[in-house]
């Protein structure tokens, strides 16, 4: 595995296989765990050459408290991508992504107006900016992201079409522990007792997905969910949302097999946690 850190040299490497080679890429803010490995292992099994970058984007933050949080461990990082099969790593300072701060807005529309996006203003235009830069610097004929982040990829889909960049976007299953628990970078802030009760939000998701199986209303299924959580101390419940998967406005009833989603985010004690059930 080779380790970049500049994009010049980036670029210079990738450009003697561009021609010849399906390139893969797999975004990260490191602190990588089995979630991450799949997205890697996924990409070896369809592609010739798999490029991972590690950064730490200060620019989709607009907390500077949990940019300051955010777990750095790029060196334990390397390792895992290696051993998973990666064969480039791209791990830029600040300044080589951003030599002056950038001045230029993406507006996603309704798809950064609702969820994340109503509770984390300017994210999106930070999450486009930074993986159109990697777009441009990779060229890639594949980008893996995780379903976890289902707004993500709803937007990096629109992203793609609207940019009119010539990749493929593979969407992975979220991976979870044995207790349900989305693995997540920011699972590592969570104390011992945290994490003990953090499965209640996939729960919460089996819960409202059975609720609206049975027939019962989206409003239904949300009234249930915010006194799930209610009852739980050390949970602050930022939203659940019953949504259409792709444009990811909410709905009053369950559409079609796999374009209905339900999605939570919560805090548990200091940490924000987000995860979704798509039916």
């Amino acid at each position: 595995m080779i380790r970049f850190s500049t994009i010049a040299d980036l670029r210079k490497h990738l450009s003697t296989d561009r021609a010849s080679q399906k390139i893969a890429l797999v975004p990260t803010m490191g602190a990588l765990h089995e979630g991450h490995v799949a997205l890697i292992q996924k990409a070896r099994q369809e592609n010739d050459s798999v490029v991972s970058s590690i950064f730490v984007n200060p620019v989709q933050f607009n907390n500077p408290d949990d940019l300051a949080r955010y777990p750095r461990t790029l060196e334990d990082d390397c390792q895992k991508l290696e051993a998973a099969g990666c064969d480039i790593v791209f791990a830029p300072a600040v300044e080589e992504i951003y030599p002056e701060s950038p001045i230029m807005k993406l507006s996603f529309g309704d798809l950064e107006t609702v969820m994340e996006g109503a509770f984390r203003p300017g994210h999106f235009n930070g999450v486009g900016i930074v993986v159109a830069k990697l777009f441009n610097l990779v060229q890639p004929d594949r980008a893996y992201f995780g379903q976890k982040d289902l707004q993500q990829v709803a937007v990096i889909r629109r992203l793609i079409r609207d940019l009119s960049f010539p990749i493929e976007l593979v969407v992975c299953p979220t991976v979870r522990e044995a207790d349900g628990l989305a693995l997540s970078s920011r699972n590592r802030n969570l104390t011992a007792e945290e994490r003990e009760q953090a499965p209640a939000i996939y729960a919460a998701l089996t819960m409202a997905h059975e609720l609206l199986l049975e027939g019962q209303s989206p409003a239904q299924a949300r009234a249930s969910v915010t006194g799930y959580f209610s009852s739980r101390p050390g949970f602050r419940l930022e939203y659940v949302e019953t949504v259409n998967a792709e444009t990811l406005q909410p709905v009053v009833e369950v559409l079609a097999p796999g374009q209905t989603a339900i999605c939570i985010a919560a805090y548990l004690g200091q940490t924000r946690l987000i995860d979704n059930l798509v039916f």
